[in-house]
């Protein structure tokens, strides 16, 4: 894993979307606008697998920026791996950080990007305390790095 701006950020999640024809644009490669899909397929399908999606209440994650810097252009036919990073929770927020590879092309960087991920009280529209399980899941992989050190 990389050290970037984000400091102590740690995989969380891996998976592999495949390129359709329809996520193409006139010329020739994926639109800009389908990384971010792609970003956001990955951060659900995490935020599923350790039960923070909203809840009963409605209490859940809002995304209050995201960002994706284009490397290399990805192209139909392919595979893209989105591999999720989150940095270390705040009191109601997480940063996720997102690196994209093209299947099959060694381990070339084709895009990075991420998003701020707010917590949020649906009653009051303001932010509200992260799920344990989001705190747990960072503490049991800093946890787990430590040993392997």
């Amino acid at each position: 894993m990389t050290e970037t701006k984000h400091g102590d950020k740690k995989l969380v999640y891996t998976v592999t979307i495949p390129i359709r024809w329809g996520d193409m644009d006139a010329l020739g490669h994926v639109n800009n606008t389908v990384y971010f899909r792609y970003m956001e397929q990955a951060r659900i399908e995490w935020l599923a697998m350790v039960g923070c999606l909203p809840d009963e209440r409605g209490f859940g994650p809002v995304i209050v920026n995201a960002h994706c810097t284009f490397k290399k252009p990805l192209k139909y036919p392919g595979q893209v791996e989105v591999c999720t990073y989150i940095a270390a929770p705040g009191r109601t927020s997480f940063e996720t950080i997102q690196e994209m590879r093209c299947v099959g092309d060694g381990y070339a960087l084709y895009a990075e990007g991420g998003a701020k991920v707010v917590w949020i009280d649906p009653a009051s529209e303001k932010s509200a305390p992260l799920p344990e399980q989001i705190k747990q899941k960072f503490s049991e992989l800093k946890a787990a790095a430590k040993r392997r050190a």
